[in-house]
C-alpha cells in the first residue's frame, strides 16, 4: 500500500504535544495531569493511587543478579559497556523461551525480537516506524497516552474505538467504523489501561478480521499479559490471520514489580522487527546491559512465580473495590492490570476531573480523571469516571480504605 505524506506546518514537538493534549492556545506545552495530581499528592502527603507504579520492588534475586552483572568483568569492560542493538542474546532467547512456553510461539532470537528501553520505546519505535504522515491509526478509546503523542509526531491521523461504561467491550460495529480503507495501524491494548479490561476472543478476533480487510498492521501492548486474574492471557498474534501482521510489545517492568529497570521488548514477523530496529537505533541505541541480564534469569522463573504475582494483585483490587463501593462509588471489575475504574456520579459528582483535583487535600487520597486518556471531543462520555491504582501494599490500600469513608462528605 503507498502513502503520499502530507504537508505538516507543525514542528515535530508540537504535533507530539497536540495528539497529548498538552499544546495551550498560547503554543506553550502544558504540565500533564499525571504531573499536576501527582504535586498535590506530594504537597497534602496523599496516599498516591493515579500513577500505575508499584510501591514494593520485584525479586530479590533478580536484583542480586543484576548487582553481580555490574560488578563481575566480562573482558573488556563487560555488561556496563553498550549492550548489542537488538538485546543480550540471553535475554532474546529468554524471551523466545518464554514465548514457547506460554503461548506456543515460534520465534526466532536473531530475527523476531527486539529488546527496547522499557515497552514506551518500543511504542515510540513501532509507530516512527510504521506510520507515515497523514496514514490512519486505530486505538482503542481510552488509551495510554503515549499512543496519542506518539501517532502525532509521525504525524498520524488517530482515529479512536470507544470503549464505554460499564464493561468497556468495543462494539462490532465501532470496530468496523473505525478501522477503514487506509489505516496503517491498530494498536491493541490487552490486558487494557486504564479499564483493566481484558478483550474477549471474539473481539480480538473482529480486530484482526478488519486489520486484514484493509491492509493494516497491528501493534499489541501486552505488559500485563501476566497480571491476568482469572484465566490465561490470549495473545493477539495467536489469533487467525494475526500473526503476519503483528508486533506484541512485553515489558519486565510490569511483569517483575520493576518499572525503573526499563527494560522491554517487541517480538514479530522480521522485516517488521527490521523497521523498528531502524528507529530504535536512532533513539536509544541500546540501554541495561546488568538489568537485561537479571531479567533474562526472571523469565525463566516457575509458573507459581507468575500466577503468585496476579494473585497479590487481585487481593488489592479486592481491597480497593470493595473500599470504593463502600464509598458509594459504582466500580467496574478489572480482569487485569493495576487500575479499578469508579463512577463519582453516583455520589453526585459530575466532574471527575474538578473532584480529582480537590482529593488529594480533602480526603488525602491521588487518583486520575478517566477523561486523561482520551481525546477532547471524547471527554464527555467519560466525565465522571476516576481511575484508581490497586498495585500498593495491603497496608496502604487499607489506609486508602479509611480514607475513602469519608468521600461522601466532600458532597456537604
Amino acid at each position: 500500500m503507498n502513502h503520499q505524506p502530507t504537508p505538516q506546518t507543525t514542528a515535530p514537538w508540537q504535533r507530539a504535544a497536540t495528539g497529548a493534549n498538552l499544546l495551550g492556545a498560547d503554543g506553550s506545552i502544558k504540565p500533564t495531569i499525571f504531573e499536576e495530581l501527582t504535586a498535590l499528592a506530594l504537597e497534602h502527603g496523599a496516599i498516591n493511587l493515579g500513577q500505575g507504579f508499584p510501591d514494593t520492588d520485584g525479586p530479590e534475586e533478580l536484583k542480586r543478579i543484576a548487582e553481580r552483572s555490574i560488578r563481575s568483568a566480562f573482558g573488556d569492560g563487560g555488561l556496563n559497556q553498550y549492550a548489542p542493538g537488538l538485546g543480550l542474546p540471553a535475554l532474546r532467547d529468554s524471551i523466545v523461551d518464554h514465548q514457547r512456553r506460554f503461548y506456543g510461539r515460534d520465534l526466532d532470537a536473531g530475527r523476531n525480537v527486539l529488546v527496547t528501553t522499557g515497552a514506551t520505546e518500543g511504542i515510540a519505535a513501532s509507530i516512527l516506524a510504521l506510520v507515515s504522515p497523514g496514514d490512519r491509526v486505530v486505538t482503542l478509546s481510552p488509551f495510554y497516552d503515549s499512543y496519542a503523542a506518539m501517532i502525532g509526531l509521525a504525524g498520524g491521523e488517530h482515529a479512536t474505538v470507544g470503549m464505554r461504561w460499564p464493561d468497556f467491550a468495543p462494539a462490532d460495529e465501532e470496530i468496523d467504523a473505525a478501522i477503514t480503507a487506509g489505516t496503517r495501524l491498530v494498536i491493541v491494548n490487552t490486558p487494557h489501561n486504564p479499564t483493566g479490561t481484558a478483550l474477549s476472543r471474539g473481539t480480538l478476533e473482529r480486530i484482526v478480521s478488519r486489520a486484514a480487510e484493509v491492509g493494516a498492521l497491528i501493534l499489541s501492548d501486552e505488559v500485563y499479559e501476566h497480571l491476568v486474574f482469572d484465566g490465561p492471557h490470549l495473545p493477539v498474534a495467536a489469533i487467525e490471520g494475526a500473526a503476519e501482521r503483528t508486533l506484541t510489545l512485553g515489558s519486565a517492568g510490569k511483569t517483575f514489580s520493576l518499572t525503573g529497570w526499563k527494560v522491554g521488548w517487541v517480538t514479530g514477523p522480521a522485516e517488521l522487527i527490521t523497521a523498528v530496529r531502524s528507529v530504535k537505533q536512532f533513539l536509544s541505541y541500546s540501554s541495561g546491559g546488568p538489568f537485561q541480564a537479571a531479567v533474562a534469569q526472571g523469565l525463566a522463573y516457575d509458573d507459581a512465580y507468575f500466577r503468585g504475582q496476579a494473585d497479590r494483585l487481585r487481593a488489592g483490587r479486592d481491597v480497593l473495590v470493595a473500599a470504593l463501593r463502600s464509598a458509594g462509588l459504582t466500580v467496574s471489575d478489572p480482569a487485569a492490570g493495576y487500575f479499578a475504574i469508579a463512577d463519582v456520579s453516583s455520589l453526585g459528582f459530575e466532574d471527575a476531573s474538578a473532584l480529582a483535583y480537590r482529593l488529594p487535600e480533602e480526603l488525602g487520597i491521588a487518583a486520575i480523571p478517566v477523561s486523561a486518556f482520551v481525546q477532547p471531543h471524547e471527554a464527555r462520555h467519560y466525565s465522571s469516571l476516576l481511575r484508581f491504582a490497586f498495585c500498593k501494599r495491603e497496608d496502604v490500600l487499607q489506609e486508602a480504605a479509611e480514607r475513602l469513608k469519608r468521600l461522601p462528605e466532600l458532597m456537604v
